[in-house]
């Protein structure tokens, strides 16, 4: 029976925060181990008084002690952001860092972080430079706008053409496409912090021409359309072209600008799946300003790019603002790499690794999947293994994410992890636990009563990295 007297002796025996601190072996700074030993006996005193704790002793040993605490101090000095093992099927996972960069993309990125680099500085003339000419021209070249420039993220780039072309002034948009993107980043709350002034037209599901021109006024400054890029309104539904914006706003000498969200340089309907506007097709429509992101469908680094007029472009780039959301090396390093890339577009889709992912073949991913399972049998079969655990290949369907192609169900497969009575020490939700507290992560997803691994977003060189948290999750 567990007493009170029991509970203030455990609680008696737990060692002092100096003591435990002094008796790891680690070489850690001492300032690190207190803290560590701190949480420590915290964590212990927590469990003794929940009852969570085996009171069956009198005492807890100071090597048990120990041992949980060089385990706290591991976690103190391992870096807070590491890399995971991706299981879901969601390829474009925000919560997840979004799209993986080609090998060769890494490497640029190392050898321009590892020493100085000519960020700024003109080789040609010896004089300062611009930074956003390593990539300016590439931009252009791949999307057919007179100029470009690249900011920190989407929104910035929202905000900062909205700021420069239309503080003041009445930017008219349709209802239907006053998006909310993760976050609860709202285009109408972007659009006031511009400085910009809101004139919705139009209703949630139907829009025609007509309202737009009947909202133009002296206070217009410009006509703006949002993609629904991370929902679809279907059924009676009505929108207006960017082509079309741009006859009518060229007719009131106003500029047209196109939010494209995610953006894309590749047309999906090529691989099957649901078309999503390029920036291409925005700038051929007669957008004057395209903005989108760069780390999502076209599959680079966190950056928010603006395409267009040279004109606009140009006024948008002397704007102060600019400066605060300017993007670093590192991010000039991808963007420029991943962007080479694409300068052959009959490879890009090979080669950057979420463009391969979503265009993956039901057919390749089933064959992938039964590699997967066969690494975790193989792992499996050198230890114990629960009677009842069941190992299978089964059809699945993975998502786009990152706010793209909502409506759009990617066939794919996956590894299901069972067990026959679906509770206890191997259920799915206890498997799901411990392999994300692996290390590397691996962060898979339940449905229906088992454990999935998606192998879509699994790179084969993590195979052996997943069989092994396996195995270490069922010890």
């Amino acid at each position: 029976m567990i007493t009170p007297e029991k509970i203030e002796n455990m609680l008696k025996s737990l060692p002092k925060v100096d003591v435990l601190a002094d008796a790891i072996t680690s070489m850690a700074p001492r300032k690190l181990r207190i803290s560590a030993a701190r949480k420590t006996i915290d964590n212990l005193r927590k469990k003794i008084l929940s009852g969570k704790a085996d009171l069956s002793a009198d005492a807890f040993s100071l090597e048990e002690a120990v041992r949980l605490c060089d385990r706290e101090l591991e976690t103190l000095v391992s870096p807070s952001l590491r890399q995971v093992v991706n299981a879901t099927g969601v390829v474009i996972h925000t919560n997840l860092g979004r799209s993986p960069l080609p090998e060769p993309v890494l490497e640029q990125v190392v050898e321009t972080a590892r020493g100085y680099s000519n960020l700024e500085y003109d080789l040609e003339a010896g004089r300062r430079g611009s930074r956003y000419s390593h990539v300016e021209e590439l931009v252009c070249e791949l999307t057919g706008a007179d100029a470009a420039l690249v900011v920190n993220n989407n929104a910035a780039a929202v905000l900062l053409s909205l700021e420069t072309l239309a503080r003041g002034r009445e930017v008219v948009v349709s209802r239907g496409e006053l998006v909310e993107i993760g976050g609860s980043f709202r285009i109408p709350d972007v659009m006031a912090r511009s400085g910009a002034i809101l004139k919705e037209v139009g209703a949630t599901n139907r829009t025609h021409l007509r309202d737009y021109e009947m909202a133009i006024s002296e206070e217009t400054a410009m006509l703006l359309k949002v993609h629904q890029s991370n929902f679809a309104i279907t059924g009676f539904t009505k929108a207006v072209t960017v082509r079309e914006l741009s006859e009518l706003a060229g007719k009131h000498g106003l500029p047209v600008m196109e939010d494209l969200g995610s953006g894309t340089f590749t047309d999906f309907a090529r691989y099957g799946m649901a078309h999503e506007p390029t920036v291409q097709e925005a700038v051929k429509a007669g957008a004057d300003i395209v903005t989108f992101s760069g780390d999502k469908l076209l599959g680079g680094p966190q950056a928010g790019i603006i395409v267009g007029k040279k004109g606009f472009v140009d006024r948008i780039k002397k704007n102060p603002m600019n400066r605060a959301m300017r993007i670093d090396k590192l991010t000039l390093a991808a963007l420029e790499g991943i962007l080479m890339i694409y300068r052959d577009p009959v490879t890009a889709a090979s080669r950057i690794p979420a463009l391969n992912m979503l265009t993956r073949s039901r057919e390749e991913l089933a064959a992938k999947a039964e590699q997967l399972r066969a690494a975790i049998e193989k792992q499996l079969a050198a230890g114990p293994r629960p009677a009842d655990l069941h190992i299978d290949v089964v059809d699945t369907v993975s998502r786009v994410g990152g706010g793209a192609l909502p409506l759009q169900e990617l066939e794919s497969a996956a590894v299901a992890i069972r067990t026959g009575k679906g509770d206890g020490k191997f259920s799915p939700s206890r498997l799901e636990a411990a392999l994300r507290k692996n290390s590397p992560p691996v962060v898979a997803r339940l449905e229906d009563d088992a454990l999935l691994l998606d192998v879509r977003t699994v790179f084969k060189r993590e195979f052996e990295t997943v069989a092994q948290a396996m195995v270490r999750a069922m010890g």
